[in-house]
């Protein structure tokens, strides 16, 4: 009826503080799990007999999951957020059940643990690529930034909390912790705080996945602004559309390379830091301080983006110079028997950390940009398509570390590279803000 058509103007509503936060932490426990192995690596060679190629699978699950990135982005396009956001949780139940399966035969007992990861792996699609989808259906023009970095980043905050959780709960083969009550180093009480943390992972996630089914709403009853309210490209034509547009080419190009080498070296930070002689704390520190440096900042950046439009590329050309200089630093600094740099913790925890700043900050200024520049392909799908693209590289990254984990070198030499890269085709990306001049022009 016409007595109930909205303002052009839209309207908000105050529970959409309360959606946003449940996305988020279903977000922030699913990059938990995801992470859950990388930290501890040693403490899990010993507990479970897994080897260097069973930890590089075990993140490796990650990108895998992202094979069915398709389907999910034609289910949240058509049945929404809710149905979506239920079988995603419903999954990451099922896999953080299955890896606290108490089973004496370690070889079943690995064999759930990779089916536990993998089932967690299929929720990425979802927790990495709706943040934009969301923020648009909940939010204002000028709060939709700082919800798209809220939502995107706190799965990245799961990531840094696995840095920290893993380290100071589960004591390495060394006896080196932070408790002094874990300062025993046998097998089976490795195994045993190992084992804990599996079941705090599952009791999260359960917690989390009771609270979406008794309240996560698709939509609201008015759409906040007229972008939200528009009417979108049919699947099959966003895709035509996404493919035949040479500037989302390279701008996805420019998020995918750098986002999925770092995300792949980060994901076995600790495997790469041992041979520089860095302990497994110490890395979950370096690891944890990058990641959540890089949500603060991206969330002030995002914030700064709704304040000041129309700054995305100048704010990513910034991010990625630094990033550029950052890894840099820290590969000549890997090769200090070369370049003669030193090689100590306070380098290694300020180049890690910089490079974390600077890379995971530009993730929601990247799906910001990518959804104004293909308005009016939905944002699901956009972000979709790109995310998928991040975890190809990621995964082809990962494939090759499955071979060749030996030496670091040429891996450490990827994350300077891929970074440059992406500076250059940000420089020559032409932007534009179609769906923001649409809220503004025809609200107006």
């Amino acid at each position: 009826p016409a007595g109930r058509l909205p303002p052009l103007s839209g309207r908000v509503y105050g529970r959409r503080w309360l959606v946003l936060l449940l996305f988020s932490l279903l977000g922030f426990a699913q990059g938990l799990v995801w992470n859950t192995w990388g930290p501890i690596q040693n403490s899990a060679r010993l507990a479970f007999g897994f080897s260097g190629w069973d930890i590089a699978l075990l993140v490796f699950w990650g990108p895998i999951g992202f094979a069915p990135c398709f389907f999910f982005m034609w289910l949240m396009d058509k049945k929404g957020l809710r149905v979506t956001v239920l079988l995603t949780s419903s999954l990451m139940v099922l896999g953080a059940g299955l890896r606290c399966v108490p089973v004496s035969d370690l070889e079943i007992r690995k064999k759930l643990i990779h089916g536990g990861q993998l089932l967690n792996g299929l929720a990425g699609p979802t927790v990495m690529n709706a943040a934009p989808f969301l923020s648009t259906t909940w939010f204002s023009p000028d709060e939709r930034a700082t919800a798209t970095a809220i939502a995107s980043l706190l799965s990245y905050l799961g990531a840094a909390g696995a840095f920290l959780v893993g380290p100071l709960v589960v004591p390495s083969p060394n006896g080196t912790t932070h408790l002094p009550l874990l300062s025993q180093s046998n097998t089976e009480h490795i195994k045993d705080r190992i084992e804990a943390v599996l079941y705090a992972e599952f009791g999260m996630v359960s917690l989390i996945f009771s609270a979406a089914l008794a309240y996560f709403p698709s939509r609201p009853p008015f759409p906040p602004s007229v972008a939200a309210a528009s009417q979108r490209l049919s699947y099959r034509r966003s895709f035509c559309r996404l493919l035949s547009n040479f500037r989302f080419l390279m701008i996805a190009l420019a998020y995918a390379i750098p986002l999925g080498v770092f995300s792949g070296w980060s994901g076995v930070l600790d495997l790469i830091l041992t041979p520089v002689h860095v302990s497994q704390v110490d890395a979950g520190w370096i690891g944890f301080w990058s990641i959540v440096g890089g949500c603060v900042v991206g969330i002030a950046m995002a914030r700064f983006a709704d304040f000041i439009r129309g700054m995305l590329k100048f704010i990513l050309l910034l991010l990625f110079s630094g990033a550029t200089l950052a890894s840099t630093w820290f590969t000549l600094t890997c090769l200090s028997s070369v370049t003669h740099l030193p090689l100590t913790t306070a380098t290694l925890y300020t180049s890690c950390i910089l490079l974390g700043i600077f890379l995971n900050s530009s993730v929601p200024i990247f799906f910001e940009l990518f959804v104004e520049t293909v308005y009016p392909v939905p944002e699901g799908i956009t972000c979709g398509v790109v995310t998928f693209l991040s975890n190809v590289f990621m995964g082809v990254l990962l494939f090759f570390l499955t071979f060749y984990h030996t030496e670091f070198s040429w891996f450490n030499w990827c994350l300077p590279g891929s970074c440059l890269l992406s500076l250059l085709l940000i420089l020559c990306f032409r932007e534009s803000y179609d769906r923001l001049y649409l809220d503004v022009v025809v609200s107006v």
